[in-house]
């Protein structure tokens, strides 16, 4: 049976700018474009696509439909009471698997990454964002750190780019 699910990574080069800038749209919008695997490497291939194409010198990260990035699909975990439900609920291995090699790629591309922020942005999604080397972001964006309203340390690299994006003090303030 074909799969007939649009892909979760769109990738695009800009045929006005001669191919210079190439877009790359997380494309789950159902679920406020939230990362499973699946989606990491899909965003993965598409850094590469650009990496390797040498007319390609800026990347514009964003999102489909109201959202950037939710942060983490928690469909993914299972929460289920019963034995090894702290194993199966556990994010850790996503963080240390996905996240944080996705944070470091950005921040490690040969070109400069503008994150084009349309909608929330909410925990590693605002990870993402601060990976970036510039964000632009629309009236309707929002911002959102939850990880203590929900127990969790944050992620993707969040506690160190936090107060070196938006300085100390609202770092510390930050809710």
């Amino acid at each position: 049976m074909a799969n007939d699910a649009p892909p979760a990574v769109l990738y695009a080069t800009d045929d006005a700018s001669a191919g210079a800038v190439a877009l790359i749209t997380f494309n789950r919008p159902q679920t406020l474009n939230s990362f499973d695997l699946a989606m990491h490497r899909a965003l993965w291939a598409a850094l590469d696509a650009a990496e390797a194409d040498e007319k390609v010198r800026a990347v514009v990260l964003t999102g489909a439909g109201r959202g950037f990035c939710a942060g983490a699909d928690l469909s993914a975990f299972d929460f289920a009471p019963g034995p090894d439900r702290v194993r199966r609920a556990d994010p850790g291995p996503v963080i240390d698997q996905a996240f944080n090699p996705t944070a470091r790629r950005l921040q490690a591309l040969r070109m400069p990454v503008l994150a084009a922020v349309n909608g929330v942005a909410a925990g590693a999604g605002m990870s993402l964002v601060m990976s970036c080397d510039l964000a632009i972001a629309s009236p309707q964006a929002s911002f959102i750190q939850a990880f203590s309203k929900i127990g969790l340390v944050p992620d993707a690299g969040s506690t160190w780019l936090l107060p070196r994006r938006v300085g100390l003090s609202r770092a510390l303030a930050w809710r």
